[in-house]
């Protein structure tokens, strides 16, 4: 079982994209950039989702802070590949921050590749 914290401004519609999906062995919990922190810095939760309008700011900026560069990865505006996320999480990459207006395409692309890795 993963469990994926989503926050920012589209933590809401992450949160619902994800559950529609039906995957097994996802948990999806909306949650805030403080709390989602601690949750991972305490092996309370897997992985962030975050949403901001570009992507590269405040999607991801408290857990950079506090949980380091090396945790965290923003795709920005751009859609990654299946490979890329991939790869990604085979780094330890567990907090993802992407625009708002791709919610659609990288929260179902995130949730899958998650979800593989579980199974």
């Amino acid at each position: 079982m993963a469990k994926i914290l989503t926050g920012g401004v589209g933590k809401a519609e992450v949160a619902t994209t994800v559950t529609g999906l039906g995957l097994s062995g996802i948990e999806i919990t909306v949650s805030n950039d403080m709390d989602a922190a601690l949750e991972l810095r305490t092996g309370q939760a897997d992985y962030f989702l975050g949403t901001c309008h570009t992507g590269a700011g405040a999607s991801l900026g408290v857990l950079v802070g506090l949980l380091g560069g090396p945790a965290c990865h923003t795709f920005g505006r751009s859609v990654p590949t299946e490979a890329d996320i991939m790869a990604l999480l085979a780094q330890g990459k567990q907090v993802f921050g992407f625009a708002v207006d791709r919610i659609e395409t990288v929260a179902p692309m995130m949730a899958r590749a998650i979800a593989a890795r579980v199974a």
